[in-house]
């Protein structure tokens, strides 16, 4: 699946008008993305924790899930912010390759 063919089936699971100028929803979708992020985190920590540092098949299952999530909610904060995950993919290699050009691919701080 190409990210135009998942955004637009993902578009269908919530109403998200592109440039909606409802702050309301983009803070709502971007505190979503963090809360899918942080159980993402959660099953790390557990496979460290709980399965002894050993990615299980069942562990992975419940990662790639909740990077499914993670993907879902950047998408809607794209379609909300005007956008779409092909303009936020070809911002985020423009960067990187930015960085990787000056040597600063490391490091820390978004504009090094």
């Amino acid at each position: 699946m190409d990210f135009a063919n998942y955004q637009a089936a993902a578009a269908q699971t919530q109403s998200v008008a592109p440039n909606d100028a409802d702050l309301g929803l983009l803070t709502r979708l971007i505190l979503g993305l963090n809360g899918e992020a942080g159980e993402a985190a959660e099953h790390l920590k557990k496979t460290l924790r709980d399965d002894g540092g050993v990615l299980t098949d069942e562990r992975r299952t419940l990662l790639l899930k909740e990077l499914g999530d993670v993907l879902w909610y950047v998408s809607q904060s794209a379609a909300a912010l005007g956008s779409n995950l092909e303009q936020v993919a070809e911002i985020n290699i423009a960067k990187l390759a930015s960085r990787a050009e000056r040597n600063t691919i490391g490091g820390s701080g978004d504009n090094r």
